[in-house]
This record gives C-alpha cells, sequence and structure tokens, in this order.
C-alpha cells in the first residue's frame, strides 16, 4: 500500500507558501528536510486555523472597527495608562526602557492587551503553544507560522524609502528586547512582531508582495486537530511544557494542571 503523503503544498504567492501536514508528527520530518539550512526562521503556533496574525489589542470588541487614526490614539492612551499603572511595581532597581515597543513588550509579557505578535525560535516551542489548549473554539487544523523576519525588514525598508516625507511608513517591524527582568521570554527563545494598524500580517504581504513572488517570506503548516494528547506528551518528553516555557508559579502550576489532565504525561 502506497504511503500518504506526509505534505502537501496548497499554494505558493505573495511570499507566503501554505502546507498542509498530515499529521503532528511530520513536523520533524519538514524541519529537517525543508528548513535546516534556513535559520532565521521564526515561528508561532495559533490553535484555530482561521485565526489571523493578529495581535490581541486587535481582537478587542472596542478596538476592532475603529479607524486607523482612532486606534492610533487609543494605543498611545493604553500605553500610557500602563506606565502609570507600573510606576513602582518593577522592583527596586527596574531596567531603563528607551522606546514604546519596549514598553509594550514588557506589558506583553504581564498580559496587556499590545499591538505585538510572540514568535519563538523554535518550531517544537511552537507546535506546543498551537496544542496545548483544548479550549473552544476549535477548527479542523491547527497552525504553525514560520516567517524570515529579514526579508520582511528589507521589504520594509524599501517601503521607508517609498514613502513620501510626512507619511507613516507601512512597515512591519521586529522587536528583540534585550532587557533581563523577563525569564520567559529567554526560555521560550522569543521575540515580537508589529504590523500597521489594524493589519494583519497575511494582508501585509497580498499588499507588499506581488503574486508572483513565489519564495517563502511566510509559511503556513496546517495541522490536523488529531493526536493532541500524543503530541503533548512528546513535547514533554522533549523538555518542552508549561515549566520550562514559564519559569514562574504559573508555569508551575500549568504543568501541574497538565499531568492531571493527562494520563502518563
Amino acid at each position: 500500500m502506497a504511503r500518504s503523503k506526509r505534505w502537501t503544498t496548497k499554494s505558493e504567492e505573495h511570499g507566503m507558501w501554505v502546507i498542509q501536514l498530515s499529521s503532528w508528527r511530520y513536523l520533524h520530518d519538514f524541519v529537517h528536510q525543508q528548513m535546516l539550512n534556513y535559520e532565521h526562521y521564526i515561528w508561532r503556533g495559533q490553535r484555530c486555523d482561521d485565526w489571523l496574525l493578529q495581535p490581541t489589542i486587535e481582537r478587542m470588541p472596542t478596538v476592532h472597527w475603529r479607524s486607523a487614526a482612532s486606534k492610533q490614539s487609543l494605543y498611545r492612551t493604553h500605553l500610557n495608562n500602563f506606565k502609570y499603572a507600573v510606576r513602582g511595581r518593577r522592583g527596586s532597581n527596574p531596567a531603563r526602557l528607551e522606546s514604546e515597543n519596549e514598553w509594550w513588550a514588557l506589558g506583553q509579557h504581564h498580559g496587556l492587551s499590545t499591538p505585538l505578535l510572540d514568535w519563538t525560535h523554535s518550531p517544537f516551542l511552537a507546535l506546543y503553544f498551537a496544542f496545548m489548549s483544548s479550549a473552544t473554539p476549535q477548527t479542523s487544523n491547527r497552525t504553525l507560522f514560520a516567517i524570515n523576519p529579514y526579508s520582511v525588514e528589507s521589504r520594509s525598508n524599501e517601503i521607508k524609502e517609498e514613502t513620501p516625507e510626512g507619511e507613516s511608513p507601512q512597515i512591519c517591524e521586529f522587536i528583540r528586547p534585550l532587557t533581563d527582568d523577563n525569564p520567559r521570554l529567554v526560555n521560550q527563545g522569543g521575540l515580537f512582531s508589529r504590523s500597521p494598524i489594524g493589519v494583519d500580517m497575511e494582508s501585509w504581504m497580498k499588499e507588499k508582495y506581488e503574486k508572483s513572488y513565489t519564495s517563502g517570506v511566510l509559511i503556513k503548516l496546517h495541522i490536523p486537530n488529531k493526536g493532541r494528547v500524543d503530541c503533548l506528551r512528546t513535547l514533554n518528553r522533549m523538555n518542552i511544557n508549561h515549566a520550562t516555557l514559564f519559569p514562574d508559579i504559573y508555569g508551575s502550576s500549568q504543568f501541574c494542571n497538565m499531568r492531571l489532565a493527562i494520563n502518563k504525561y
């Protein structure tokens, strides 16, 4: 009997590849055969295959339908409120945060709704984040995204040069915080992306890259939403779990909850 394909390419356009894996078990094969020589890609896992690459603040009903100008004003107020709220609560000698994105990164770490998206350098950590939750809604696939930030930054630099003086360039940025007060970020090999206000990453790609551009800048891997328990048990044997990714009491609690929920975890 012929062996079923481990993965199938569904589309290649606008710099985006859409690939269907037949099982989470084949992610290792895909990474080894297709991605091993491309060290710059970063990864993100999402529970549902119809979710946009969209930050938490954009998903809020009070924000979603606003104009870009209105959102920008709301973002500024929201960040200023956060800065005032954390005064005196960052320890005795907190690191100096120089930029707006550094403040957003601090807030992201502590549960603030922000315009940032989390990414990791590890496809297997991204797989864990895609499969860790059994909450609803559910779709037929879970999804991993892989993106080449250097290609995106190069295109963004071109857009800056093309943008008339006085206008805000519609670019995507990547934020790589160097502060030492975020152990989660360190353990997760993490960094952040920021898209233009009101624009998800895939929509930005479709606008800024020609349809005929077939190089895989953004790769979208659909993985069947089955075998979740075996996936999580396997990742735990690789020491990928809440206890290692969230080195605090929250991570310990979630790790114990997972052991209670999954037999032989």
